[in-house]
């Protein structure tokens, strides 16, 4: 497996160095990181299962994609490129806001990222990446919802964290 850096920021998202991508996980520092969220023309959003080998949240129910932009890499660039290497889906997201987040992990670990959300419209199914997610789906906001009140160990922390964010802002657009 090779090594993976992801990009340290500070508060505002200034860059302050690079550091293995378990590492930081390990450490909870806060790094740069891409959120995805595709979602239909009538308002469902694509949700894929980690696959369950993931060293965290595997088997959990998440967001379209996410992932670290590499040092030297914009933020959508890494978006579109993580979009691409989980889902199989190839397009242009647009980027609406950016958030913050310090979560503890099952294992240990702790996701403290400085987020950049991309939101897309489309109808394309996606072909997974066996290696990152094992499952997909199409679900409504109202039903998503739903689900998380009644079962949200489902869903990994930072989606459960970020949903109802992304679901107001996508209702104003």
């Amino acid at each position: 497996m090779s090594v993976i850096e992801v990009i340290l920021v500070d508060k505002d998202d200034k860059p302050t160095g690079t550091m293995e991508k378990l590492e930081v996980h390990e450490k909870g520092l806060l790094h740069r990181a891409v959120t995805v969220y595709l979602f239909t023309p009538e308002g469902d959003l694509l949700l894929q299962r980690r696959a369950a080998h993931k060293y965290h949240c595997g088997g959990l129910w998440s967001n379209t994609c996410c992932g670290h932009p590499f040092p030297g890499e914009t933020t959508q660039h890494a978006a579109e490129r993580r979009l691409q290497e989980e889902m199989g889906i190839r397009m242009a997201l647009t980027p609406v806001f950016e958030t913050c987040y310090n979560l503890l992990l099952e294992n240990g670990l702790t996701e403290h990222e400085y987020g950049h959300i991309f939101f897309g419209v489309t109808r394309q199914l996606p072909q997974l990446n066996l290696q990152e997610a094992d499952a997909w789906r199409y679900v409504s906001p109202g039903r998503l919802q739903q689900e998380m009140a009644a079962s949200a160990e489902r869903f990994t922390p930072w989606f459960r964290h970020t949903l109802q964010q992304v679901l107001e802002t996508r209702a104003t657009q």
